[in-house]
């Protein structure tokens, strides 16, 4: 097995600039945005050898709550990026939970209709 089992992630979009505004402003951040292969994406930022990721719009990319949920970095303590899910536009699913030695996880919805999870050690 690869030294981490996820290589790349896609978060369905139907309105980019909301959606762009959304991560920017909870995550402090400016993603890239460009066209690709037919539809848009915005990448957010990554090391080289780390696990990247976009938010993407296109044929056959539908925002949900259901199937599989993804865990973005929350950093040293996911409060600070969970505070800012409601007053973007989001909403908050879980608050922030511990899970014991594993630090903690929170859910939240994003702008799209997309459920997010959050881990950090803090």
């Amino acid at each position: 097995m690869p030294q981490s089992a996820i290589n790349w992630f896609e978060i369905p979009v139907t309105n980019m600039e909301r959606a762009v505004h959304f991560y920017n402003s909870i995550f402090a951040i400016q993603l890239e945005q460009m066209e690709v292969m037919g539809g848009t994406s915005a990448f957010f930022p990554y090391e080289t050898d780390g696990v990247g990721g976009s938010l993407t719009k296109g044929d056959g990319y539908v925002p949900s709550q259901a199937g599989a949920v993804i865990y973005l970095n929350g950093g040293q303590n996911l409060s600070t990026v969970l505070d800012r899910v409601v007053p973007a536009g989001g909403q908050v699913l879980l608050a922030k939970t511990n899970i014991g030695e594993n630090g903690y996880i929170a859910f939240f919805l994003d702008t799209e209709g997309n459920k997010i999870g959050l881990h950090s050690g803090g």
